[in-house]
């Protein structure tokens, strides 16, 4: 049975990933334009009783699910079904005689297929039968009204005037901004999500406090998503660099100095700058205390070159000074002030030691170690050979017993690509293979994508698990990070049970490969609960499924939902300039006008994430007007009327 299963999926399938199929489509000799409707029948037949098969032989599948689901599943079992054969010769015949070509099958795939082959059939001319006679197909208004019903039971009641909720990451500051939180709220935001990862159960709760003042304030309603973090698997720690601080005043594009650069000086137990400043630098409590405003300081920084600071303003806690030159600066850094014949010098205290990166090209070595213990660059000799390659630690490592050579390996986002080489106990070797031209730089705490490695990692780590006792009772979904088979989605839903939390509604994050390949069985076990649904995690999908493919991946996780009955939220980077900068690119906009086809859109913090809200809400209400999932809404159009007054 799970053989038949795995067979019924023409897409999101591992060998799916592996087809190269024309972008052009079949060819007119494919296309067969001679084909009768004694051939359309036939094939429209064939793909049905496939439908009805699939129904039968995988029942076991759907029959686990909750009777209130099993239209969904039974659903998705006849989509999956139809999506085995190639349909697009099909698609272009029934085209060309005005007839459905079942591009929009998802929600009734059945239904769909039994329309057209009923007036395929009456079409025929050895049949007696008036078209007038056949009768409509039930299905085509339940499955749009199954997901409308879902979507609800998931995310609450669509806001007036429009469909699509738009949910909001907190950033830490929201503990402590209560004036934040209404403002999303006021401005469109429909769900709160807190990313477990971060902060903690005293600023979550915060949170949470700050939302209830909210809504009493506003009046709108807001359901909270929380997400548990999963198993990370990140670079470990980098050997520090140098205690050094740098400076550098800004320039316009002439090389002029606009603004100087801002240095504050506090005493050798320093005091925080009040305001954000360009370096701090620790020094006597008696030299500082003799500084006047218009004072001059000099000193040679560690290059050897003499620089200026001029005394600008006193503070509680120290003095700012300003310098229109760009200087490096390390303990024991004599300054020298000058005041007409008064003199007195003072050295710079100790300062942290400055974060260090890793910088790789395509050919180099990186090892990747199972400790924890500090990375370092490659050391080199006098002739610039490598003498011991760059080095670094791993945060899980037990990934190193399912790893194997020749497996590919992304750092940093995707920012940087690799092979595995050699797998030991201790250590993996990696020949980087991709980076920006000139080389990428690797810091601590970078995530490491392994999209072909089969790992055995637990969902559910003991941090979640605690995680889940403070999610119970205080929020409304639950976001699945790193699930990969229906067992995971099982063990969730069996905590959740244990914890009293089985009214929980919960989301799976698909942000694997391992995930997307398995996608039917995912949403087939998250039947199970009260209400579900999935999020295109679009960032860790690009990088495991390759960027290439992201719009194909993209489409088939918004299909297969569709075919479940199941809402999507979609997410990562949607309008992420202007929540970061307050100005959106081009491109963002338009990426943010087809989420319009999910039923939730996710924003991540900025500064500017407020504007970033009551764009989307302005976005998502107008695109509504034209777009329906995959169906356009033929609305008027005002520059039509424009063309037949003129």
């Amino acid at each position: 049975m799970q053989e038949a299963g795995r067979h019924a999926l023409s897409i999101g399938a591992a060998n799916s990933l592996q087809k190269t199929e024309s972008a052009m489509g079949p060819s007119l000799a494919a296309i067969g334009v001679d084909r009768t409707l004694d051939d359309l029948e036939q094939e429209l037949s064939a793909i049905e009783a496939d439908m009805r098969a699939a129904e039968s032989h995988l029942s076991a599948r759907w029959n686990s699910v909750p009777e209130a689901r099993h239209d969904s599943a039974r659903n998705l079992l006849h989509y999956l079904a139809m999506r085995r054969r190639d349909l697009r010769s099909l698609q272009t015949q029934l085209a060309m005689r005005g007839l459905s070509s079942l591009g929009r099958a998802e929600s009734q795939a059945m239904a769909a297929v039994t329309a057209v082959l009923g007036v395929v059939r009456c079409l025929r001319a050895d049949r007696a039968a008036s078209c007038d006679e056949v009768p409509p197909v039930p299905g085509f208004v339940a499955g749009r009204a199954l997901l409308e019903a879902n979507t609800r039971a998931l995310l609450g009641p669509a806001p007036p005037g429009r469909a699509v909720r738009i949910m909001v990451t907190m950033p830490s500051e929201a503990a402590d901004d209560c004036a934040l939180i209404h403002d999303l709220l006021a401005s469109g935001m429909d769900c709160m999500r807190i990313n477990a990862a971060h902060d903690g159960p005293d600023a979550w709760d915060r949170m949470l406090r700050h939302l209830e003042k909210a809504r009493a304030a506003t009046g709108r309603p807001c359901r909270v998503l929380m997400d548990v973090a999963g198993p990370k698997l990140r670079t470990g720690p980098i050997r520090s660099g140098p205690p050094v601080i740098h400076w550098r005043p800004r320039r316009d594009d002439h090389g002029q100095v606009v603004a100087p650069a801002r240095v504050w000086l506090t005493a050798r137990q320093p005091a925080p700058p009040p305001q954000p400043a360009d370096a701090v630098l620790p020094v006597s409590r008696e030299w500082l205390a003799g500084l006047a405003v218009g004072d001059l300081v000099k000193l040679f920084d560690a290059r050897g070159s003499m620089r200026e600071l001029e005394i600008a303003a006193r503070a509680d806690g120290g003095v700012w000074a300003e310098s229109q030159q760009t200087a490096y600066i390390v303990p024991g850094t004599t300054l020298h002030l000058t005041r007409g014949r008064s003199r007195g010098s003072t050295e710079v205290g100790d300062l942290s030691p400055s974060p260090q990166t890793i910088r790789l090209a395509a050919g180099n070595t990186l090892i990747l170690r199972r400790d924890l213990e500090p990375g370092a660059p490659a050391i080199r000799d006098k002739h610039g050979e490598v003498v011991e390659p760059a080095s670094i630690g791993l945060t899980l490592p037990e990934v190193f017993d399912d790893l194997r050579a020749g497996e590919p390996i992304w750092l940093d986002d995707g920012s940087i690509g690799g092979v595995i080489r050699a797998v030991s106990a201790a250590k993996l070797e990696v020949e980087i293979t991709r980076t920006k031209p000139g080389g990428s730089k690797l810091g601590p705490d970078k995530g490491v994508n392994l999209p072909e490695s089969n790992l055995r990692l637990p969902a559910l780590t003991a941090k979640d698990r605690e995680d889940l006792r403070f999610i119970n009772g205080r929020a409304d979904l639950v976001g699945y990070s790193f699930v990969r088979t229906d067992a995971d989605v099982h063990e969730l839903q069996s905590h959740l049970a244990t914890l009293g939390g089985g009214n929980l509604g919960i989301v799976l994050k698909i942000e694997t490969r391992r995930a997307f390949e398995r996608l039917p069985e995912l949403l087939i076990a998250a039947m199970r609960s009260p209400s579900a649904g999935v999020m295109i995690a679009r960032g860790d999908l690009a990088v495991e499924c390759g960027y290439e493919r992201l719009a194909e991946v993209q489409e088939e996780i918004l299909w297969m939902a569709e075919a479940s009955h199941t809402p999507v939220i979609w997410a990562t980077q949607v309008l992420e300039q202007l929540a970061r900068d307050g100005i959106p690119s081009r491109a963002e906009i338009t990426d943010a006008a087809m989420a319009e086809r999910a039923e939730c859109v996710m924003l991540n913090k900025g500064p500017y994430v407020v504007d970033a809200v009551r764009v989307l809400h302005d976005i998502l209400t107008r695109m509504q007007a034209h777009q329906r999932k995959k169906s356009a809404m033929l609305r008027e159009l005002s520059l039509a009327d424009r063309f037949f007054e003129t």
